[in-house]
């Protein structure tokens, strides 16, 4: 990036003509670009930093005696999770491990009180409650109500999707309804917290709705909807539930040092000697684009649950694309490398265009500051001499600028691709255990300072810049800027500080490519 703010950029040229009748500050060329970004950056970590939660309490969630209430097992080729009556919870996630070199598999809702509860709620007969003790014969469950009310409940799992079956035949000898409910309780894991969406999620009319952690600890949330889906999600998980059944309300809170999330869908009526069946699906799995796609057939709208920030349309396609380089190279810091390379090559027609641009400035120089001098009274005049220089030389003072303002989107689009990608983590490289986290020893941030450093050195013409004016104190403080940059970077996850590296090496190259072409 600090290629294009030399002191012979269009940029800087041009704001050196400005200067040539209005004085300024020797180092508001350099201010200017570093306030710009220091301020993006703050608001890049605003969103990352994880918050406090705050200790106020709404409700408390009430205990309940499961004591005598059997516990057994649902599972699939992709998960292993535990039932107890009416809740599920320890989900094992069978193909992600804990971290790297650990055999123990992710855990979701494992810690105490933490739980998916399915449930039927009526005012007119009695329901099964989550201490009620079902007969459990593999994955079916079978109470009678006293009531004589028959509930059967099968539990059949694709995947990271558990279906939950729950059949009622009314022999009660009356009309009757239920109405069926679900909620997940959890705690707050602030170790997922990063630069991308996490806490309460809820689809609501064919529209998400996220609900950071932060906002859950001021006050609570309630939706109506015709039909959707009510969980929590993680940097890297997610765990939802979805009713199948019309006119649903959603509710999103804190319960003492939890929180809450529930789904309660309209009453079934169930006329005496009738059967009715109601449906409810729980997804408990990565928030991978392929799987939530899959599992969008039984939860619509579970596909549209990861953020790709601004720049979607970037990081999708970037995403895909590095996870196809993968499949080849089975490791994703050369994926990264490669993708790096296939972007810069795509651009290469737009960044020569931009070097001889800045080749044609260099040589305009001294004339351009003849013409600072000899009009610098006369703004008008001015103008019009710069413009017709411009023309002249067929070049213009902001096309040295098009590379980073295209690079700037890639970065971003890059930086949420890397988040958000379930593969990434634990993806090693070298020295590296996990190119989504920092770089643990610093080695690639000072790396990518010191070719940062090292390109524009060579961006920069040999010309004496001893002098007082705006442009050559800019040009001297701009030296900064790797150093600047260096410590930004440092806390940044290292596959993208990877991809700027690879991206200024091949920038010094192109560049030396092309300054003996144009020779």
């Amino acid at each position: 990036m600090v290629q294009y703010m030399d002191k012979n950029s269009g940029f800087n040229m041009w704001n050196a003509n400005k200067n040539a009748t209005t004085p300024r500050s020797p180092l508001s060329g350099f201010l200017w670009w570093t306030l710009l970004f220091i301020a993006a950056w703050w608001t890049i970590g605003a969103i990352m930093s994880p918050k406090q939660s705050a200790t106020t309490t709404e409700t408390q969630t009430v205990a309940v005696d499961l004591s005598s209430v059997p516990m057994t097992n649902v599972a699939s080729d992709k998960i292993d999770a535990s039932v107890q009556g009416l809740r599920i919870s320890d989900v094992r996630l069978s193909d992600y491990a804990v971290s790297a070199d650990s055999d123990e598999r992710v855990s979701l809702l494992g810690s105490d009180g933490n739980f998916i509860e399915v449930g039927l709620l009526s005012t007119g007969a009695a329901a099964p409650t989550p201490a009620t003790v079902w007969n459990v014969k593999d994955n079916t469950y079978t109470w009678r109500s006293p009531d004589d009310i028959e509930f059967v409940r099968t539990l059949t799992t694709d995947g990271y999707t558990i279906t939950i079956t729950d059949t009622i035949k009314n022999n009660s000898g009356r009309d009757t309804a239920f109405a069926p409910y679900a909620r997940i309780v959890r705690d707050n894991d602030m170790k997922s917290a990063a630069g991308v969406s996490n806490g309460a999620i809820a689809y609501i009319n064919s529209d998400v709705e996220d609900v950071a952690w932060s906002k859950l600890d001021k006050k609570s949330y309630a939706y109506s909807t015709t039909s959707g889906f009510a969980g929590f999600a993680d940097q890297y998980w997610e765990t939802v539930v979805s009713i199948d059944s019309p006119d649903q309300t959603i509710r999103v809170k804190k319960s003492g040092d939890k929180y809450t999330t529930d789904t309660a869908a309209a009453a079934v009526a169930v006329a005496n000697g009738a059967t009715a069946t109601i449906t409810t699906n729980v997804f408990v799995g990565p928030r991978d684009q392929n799987v939530l796609d899959a599992a969008a057939d039984r939860i619509a709208g579970l596909g549209e649950t990861i953020d790709y920030g601004w720049f979607w349309f970037l990081a999708r396609p970037m995403l895909w694309v590095l996870n196809g380089i993968h499949h080849v190279v089975m490791n994703y810091g050369v994926a990264i490398i490669i993708m790096t390379i296939l972007l810069r090559l795509l651009m290469w027609p737009l960044t020569r265009k931009s070097y001889v641009s800045m080749a044609a400035m260099q040589k305009m120089q001294p004339e351009m500051q003849r013409i600072q001098k000899l009009y610098a009274n006369d703004k008008m005049r001015l103008q019009m001499e710069m413009m017709k220089l411009y023309q002249t030389h067929k070049t213009s003072p902001m096309s040295g600028c098009l590379p980073m303002l295209i690079q700037i989107p890639i970065f971003f689009a890059l930086y949420k691709a890397l988040l958000v990608s379930v593969a990434m983590r634990n993806a090693g490289f070298l020295w590296i255990h996990d190119l989504s986290a920092m770089d643990p020893y610093f080695i690639l941030p000072i790396l990518m300072g010191a070719t940062m450093y090292l390109q524009q050195r060579l961006q920069s013409p040999k010309t004496n810049n001893s002098g007082n004016d705006a442009v050559a104190q800019t040009q001297r403080m701009m030296r900064w800027m790797p150093v600047l940059f260096t410590v930004m970077f440092a806390w940044m996850p290292a596959g993208l500080v990877l991809y700027w590296t690879v991206s200024n090496i091949f920038g010094i190259i192109q560049m030396q490519i092309i300054k003996r072409q144009s020779k």
